[in-house]
């Protein structure tokens, strides 16, 4: 039988009962089960409740977050992460280009193409050529000064590899950003671009191949043979227009805070929840959750 469930965010933590209640006689659902009070629960549903986008609709506009998924295979085995304004709060380019002088410039450029009104590639060659000169020490400046892990992330992925899943985190940025957030979050591997430099100096080019919406789509397809499995058995997640094709291949594709044209096609959209809700969409219990 479908699942619908219910989120709320954390911070504020106000899912009750009544609300729950409400939503299962409009959706015939059946009994529901907390997954973390104020915050999760899901009820089972005869078939697609033929009002569930206009219910999700006007759920969304109220501060919660519904899905409709089946129960067979919702615990999966793989999980592949996009990195910016996903698993951190900002975007590494953008911020790179604020200390370069052209932080509004970038900042344009990157709302639209990560809306897809701009070609991935074209784009992040053109921006990344606004950065030429800047000592590659900034990189580094960045990441200690700039960069805030999104909620919920660690435990996310721990919970994940607690659970037997490998992680992935595959960006459309740069390695040099990459290599030190997947330490941090306690991803199992990472792949991105490299910002090419010379003697200490951002060269403004991007090494080849670049990776974007296709190079993603691959990740995930590779990473899963590599391990006996279907991109059937993953969950991925993005906001960005570069993210669309890994996310509709997915088993469970789940667009986070994602720009208008994403989370229009995205199999699920998440406005309000943060990182853990990608749990409580498979089914955990706050109990199950690894704390990190």
């Amino acid at each position: 039988m479908p699942i619908v469930t219910v989120l709320a965010a954390p911070a504020r933590a106000d899912l009750d009962a009544a609300r729950l209640d409400r939503l299962r006689a409009a959706l015939g659902g059946a009994e529901a089960r907390w997954l973390a009070a104020g915050i999760a629960a899901e009820f089972a549903v005869a078939g697609a409740p033929a009002d569930f986008e206009a219910t999700r609709m006007g759920q969304q506009a109220e501060g919660f977050d519904l899905a409709l998924l089946p129960d067979a295979g919702r615990r999966k085995r793989l999980l592949l992460a996009d990195m910016d304004s996903t698993m951190i709060e900002q975007e590494c380019i953008d911020e790179l280009a604020d200390l370069a002088g052209v932080g509004p410039r970038v900042a344009e450029i990157t709302a639209r193409a990560m809306n897809g009104e701009l070609d991935f590639e074209g784009a992040l060659i053109e921006r990344v050529g606004l950065l030429a000169g800047l000592p590659g020490s900034v990189v580094a400046d960045v990441l200690a000064g700039r960069i805030t892990l999104a909620s919920g992330g660690r435990e996310l992925v721990a919970t994940m590899r607690a659970g037997g899943a490998w992680t992935a985190l595959v960006s459309g940025g740069f390695s040099s950003f990459t290599g030190p957030v997947a330490e941090m979050l306690g991803f199992d591997e990472h792949r991105a671009n490299t910002l090419t430099e010379t003697d200490g100096k951002l060269h403004g080019t991007v090494g080849m191949p670049i990776l974007g919406r296709e190079a993603k789509l691959v990740a995930l397809h590779e990473i899963a043979a590599r391990h006996g499995l279907t991109p059937a058995d993953a969950i991925a997640v993005g906001d960005g227009a570069n993210d669309l094709p890994m996310l509709m291949a997915a088993g469970l594709g789940v667009a986070l805070h994602a720009k208008p044209s994403v989370a229009a096609q995205a199999q699920v959209r998440l406005h309000h929840a943060d990182l853990t809700g990608l749990l409580y969409l498979q089914g955990y219990h706050a109990d199950e959750i690894v704390r990190v």
